[in-house]
């Protein structure tokens, strides 16, 4: 769907949930005198997690490790990949982790250390997935990925009966994927369907960027160890193999729980491209929050177990969502909406498992109404 026939939301019954919602949440950091980016913790816990993925590769070079040593410094590195993505570059990306824009444009660049890109990233996820969450002509999350099947609106194929048990497998192929072809997939894709306004020259600009960029990813990661450092290629290609494939089950399965699972919707647009619904109360319907009360996982996930607050306040750095939380769900039951949400991870990942199976059950929504 090109951006200009992008869908919107009509809010008919002019419901003043968000408005009564966002001036509480003002007052919480006003009458608290918080500032709503960064604090100690979170620059700590950012500094943690790149030295997770740093660390474990200087050791690699620096001691090369017996070989089941070396695996597991490549599992934390994978780790590291998947912290960096949950807790630092994404924060930094939606402007939550500071208030000055340098700082964090470069904390959304630790994006490009890993490998990705975060001016695609952007795209994709502030202006499609967070706009039109669930919103299947324009949230690419949800839109099939060859032989996985996220919305009810999709052609079922045969082997989508399966997908709850070999999705997982896929899963850890997400961030590998990613670095190797993904961004440029994206780049043609961005370009065609509008949501990349740049000129022509810039991006062919960015492109060049866009290339080197990944050439020194895949230099200083697989080359390095080999060519200055005499680690077989085999061995390194293997370590770099399983810190991708830990970094894609993680980052995969913690984005998922946040929409498919049960209890979402997944809205279409009317002919003339309108949701009849306030965005507000849209991002309520298709939004799972999961293991509010965990401590250790919320600090792990960057808070993307509080998916409700980060989709309504995504420039509020997650620090702050547990406190808020409790502003959004009270606020939430005065105006009869729901707050969707799993009490633990295992409860999220069975809803997970049995959305994709139903999923890989449920007749084409078209084809059914048609």
């Amino acid at each position: 769907m090109k951006l200009k026939s992008k869908v919107k939301f009509v809010n008919k019954d002019k419901n003043l949930f968000f408005p009564t919602l966002r001036k509480r949440v003002d007052h919480y950091f006003q009458e608290n005198n918080i500032s709503r980016t960064a604090n100690t913790t979170m620059i700590i816990k950012s500094i943690v997690l790149l030295l997770c993925y740093i660390l474990p590769f200087v050791m690699v070079l620096a001691f090369q490790p017996a070989w089941p040593l070396s695996l597991l410094l490549w599992f934390v590195m994978g780790l590291g990949v998947a912290g960096i993505g949950m807790s630092v570059m994404h924060d930094a990306n939606h402007g939550a982790f500071s208030k000055s824009k340098r700082i964090n444009d470069l904390m959304g660049h630790t994006l490009n250390l890993v490998g990705g890109s975060a001016f695609n990233w952007k795209l994709q996820h502030n202006i499609l997935h967070h706009t039109y969450t669930n919103v299947v002509e324009m949230d690419e999350d949800i839109q099939d990925r060859l032989v996985l099947r996220f919305n009810p609106h999709s052609k079922v194929k045969f082997f989508h009966q399966l997908q709850w048990v070999y999705a997982f497998v896929f899963y850890g192929l997400l961030t590998l994927y990613w670095v190797v072809a993904k961004d440029f997939v994206q780049y043609g894709l961005f370009i065609k369907n509008g949501v990349n306004t740049n000129t022509a020259a810039e991006n062919r600009n960015w492109l060049l960027k866009l290339v080197a960029m990944k050439a020194l990813y895949f230099f200083i990661v697989l080359g390095v160890p080999t060519l200055f450092f005499g680690i077989p290629f085999v061995q390194v290609l293997i370590g770099f193999l399983l810190m991708h494939f830990v970094a894609g089950i993680v980052l995969t399965v913690v984005f998922q729980l946040a929409h498919t699972v049960e209890g979402t919707s997944h809205p279409r647009p009317d002919e003339h491209g309108r949701i009849e619904n306030d965005w507000a109360i849209h991002q309520m319907n298709t939004t799972v929050n999961f293991s509010r009360h965990s401590k250790l996982l919320s600090w792990y996930v960057g808070g993307l177990n509080f998916q409700i607050e980060h989709h309504l306040f995504p420039r509020v750095c997650h620090v702050h969502y547990p406190a808020i939380a409790e502003i959004v769900k009270e606020t939430a039951a005065e105006f009869d909406i729901p707050y969707l949400e799993n009490e633990t991870f295992g409860q999220a990942v069975r809803s997970h498992i049995a959305t994709l199976h139903r999923f890989g059950r449920l007749p084409d929504m078209n084809e059914a109404i048609g």
